[in-house]
This record gives structure tokens, sequence and C-alpha cells, in this order.
């Protein structure tokens, strides 16, 4: 390779940064903090394509030099609702906003507004019944398991929104109290998957381990079932301690924004005592804004209720979904609620939403190794 020559990987951003359209105010973007996922898949396919090349050019060399271990970007939370276009986004290729109808910029929305009547009931149901649930305790050398069935959308960038298929995505979250680069693991399989067959490293710094100074400790960007533990139960203090340490994702995302979405990540993505889940439901009854859906359908068509916080900054609504009779989590769904480009409208007439992407949470366990399934797996076959 010459001095001329681009690193791999960078010719193909600039060929695909040229071949998008210019963005526009009106072009719309998901939070940032909703990237994270799928930018570290992005980039870990990057990382790989570079090595692959490097070992091709390395074997026809007599005396190949060494080349250290590619780092691996930080994953903090992996999120699922993310539609395929919103990689490219994250890796700053699109990173337009739809205007914002809030001139103050961040509002600390204050939580003595609290949700609608409807929706308060129903998440006080719901905390009543995760008090009854017989969740595992977790142990600091464990793993966190999730099994999900996850769609999203395979749409072009300037097109309309059109979902894959779904795919099956296993994830495994390390419990380790102590300061960790090796976070955890996702594995995906079926005809939707990002990376379908392989094991994808969620890690925080370079694979061999040679560099731990991104290391993670638990806490609100790792949260372990031992920190999960530790937080108040009682909802007023924890959501105080919510508001004071969730940072909004940039200036349009108001506080209340941030802690539900904050929430939402830890109730797809955990494994928490029962008395601190109960907690959590009833500090999102206080959030301003959030309401409830009647009927609401996970990625499974499992049925149920759902509870919701329109993100009208960023032209976006998540909405979690919870078993009519059990109130038992069941998944999620994201829409866009507003035009993502000009002259164009997210959904049909009549049907102002559409929706871009959904989760349904199918088990949850804990294992004593990354990559071990829980003994039920062998029941589903």
């Amino acid at each position: 390779m010459n001095a001329a020559t681009p690193p791999p990987g960078e010719a193909e951003a600039a060929e695909l940064a040229r071949l998008l359209p210019e963005t526009d105010e009106n072009e719309w973007q998901l939070p940032p903090g909703r990237h994270l996922h799928h930018k570290d898949v992005l980039m870990q396919q990057i990382d790989h394509d570079h090595d692959h090349h490097m070992d091709r050019s390395r074997a026809r060399q007599a005396a190949p030099a060494p080349v250290a271990a590619t780092p691996r970007r930080r994953l903090l939370r992996p999120a699922v609702l993310m539609p395929a276009a919103a990689a490219l986004a994250a890796a700053g290729i699109l990173l337009a906003t739809l205007p914002s109808d809030d001139t103050d910029g961040v509002r600390d929305m204050g939580a003595g507004e609290g949700a609608t009547a409807n929706a308060a009931v129903t998440l006080d149901r719901i905390a009543t019944a995760s008090l009854k649930a017989d969740t595992p305790r977790v142990k600091a050398g464990q793993f966190v398991y999730i099994r999900s069935l996850v769609q999203g959308n395979e749409g072009k960038l300037d097109g309309e929104v059109k979902l894959g298929a779904p795919y099956k995505q296993q994830m495994w979250m390390s419990q380790d109290p102590a300061p960790v680069t090796n976070i955890g693991m996702i594995r995906e399989s079926g005809k939707g998957a990002t990376m379908p067959g392989q094991d994808v490293p969620i890690e925080a710094s370079a694979v061999d381990g040679s560099d731990d100074s991104g290391a993670i400790p638990e806490g609100p960007e790792r949260p372990t079932y031992n920190w999960l533990a530790s937080l108040p139960t009682d909802p007023d203090a924890l959501l105080k301690k919510l508001y004071a340490e969730t940072e909004p994702a940039d200036e349009r995302e108001t506080k209340a924004q941030a802690v539900f979405n904050k929430i939402g990540d830890l109730l797809g993505q955990t494994v928490m005592p029962p008395e601190n889940a109960a907690a959590f439901y009833k500090a999102v009854a206080k959030l301003p804004g959030v309401t409830e859906v009647p009927d609401a359908v996970d990625a499974a068509g499992r049925h149920g209720i759902g509870i919701t916080l329109d993100e009208s900054s960023y032209a976006t609504r998540s909405e979690w979904i919870f078993d009519k009779k059990s109130f038992e989590y069941l998944g999620s769904r994201g829409y866009m609620t507003k035009n993502h480009k000009p002259g164009g409208k997210p959904g049909k007439a009549g049907n102002p939403e559409v929706l871009y992407g959904s989760d349904a949470v199918l088990e949850r366990a804990v294992v004593d190794q990354k990559g071990m399934e829980p003994e039920s797996a062998g029941e589903r076959g």
C-alpha cells in the first residue's frame, strides 16, 4: 500500500458519504445514546475488514511486521431498537435532527407533574406484579442472559421504512463489580441479523486486553444486579437520583426523556431485584408526558399494554409493552412520528406514525459463562 492509497475502510466510507443525499434540517435522527449498539457493530465490521486485508497483505510478504490489535469502540448501552440506516448516522454520516419546538433547550421537567391517570394506574399494577416475580439472585462471576426477537428497518436512507425479517438475538452481560473491558457478548442469527453466526464482543478497550484504560465499573453505564440492588427502593429518592445522574443525549432531549430512555434500557436488558423493579415503575409514573397505549404488539406478535413517552425533539416515540394479565415485560417498539425527509410523511393517510423497529424479550436467565445457554434452551429444541 503506497502513501497515496487511503487505509482500508476509509475509501468505502468516503464512497458511502458521496452517495448519500445531502442532509436537511428536516431529516430525522434517533437520540445519540440509542445508536451505540449498531455503531459498535458497524465499527467492528470495519475493523474486521481491515484486519482481514492486513492478514492477506502480510501473507504475501517474506518478513511480515507485527500489527497491534485494533481497539474496539466502547459500547455502553447495546440498544436494539435501531433502523439499519441509523448505523450510518451513528458513524457520523447523517447528523441532522428535526427542529425542536422547545426554545429553552434542555428543560428540566419536574417530576411532580406525573403520568396520565391511566398510565399511573397501570404502572402501579406493573409494580405490584413485579414484587411477586421469582427473580434469581445474580453472583459477581455470572452473566445475565437475555434472548430476544428483534426486527429493524432495512429501508434506504432517503426512502420509506422497510422492516426486515425478525431475527434472534442472544446477549450475555458480565456481572463483575470490578471495572472490566470485556463487558459481554451478542450473538445473532436469522435472515435479518446484522452479523449472523458471529459472536460479537461488547468491549471497552483492546481485544487482547493490552489496554485497560477504558475499563468500566458497575454503575449506570454497566448496570449489574449488584449495582441495581444498591439503588433506592423509594420511588421519589430513586427518581431524584436518576435526574441527578442521567444526562440528556444533547440539548434537545429533556431530562424526563433521558430518564425514561435510561429506565427502558434497564428494563429490557437486565435482571434486577423485585423491589428495585417496582421502584422503577413507580418512578416512571411520576414522569411528565408518560401515557398508556391500550393495545401494543411486540416483535413476537404478543399483544399487551403499552407505556410510552413521545420524544418530539427526535420525531420518535418509544413504547414498552407489558402482558395484559400478568403485567410481565414483553418488549418494546419504536415509531417515527414526523416527516423524516423533505415533503415526506412517516405513515399513510390517517396514520401519522410508522413503526421502525421492535423487539420481544423471550427469556431472561443467569448463566455461569459467557456463551452458555440456560437449560431451557434444550426444551426449545
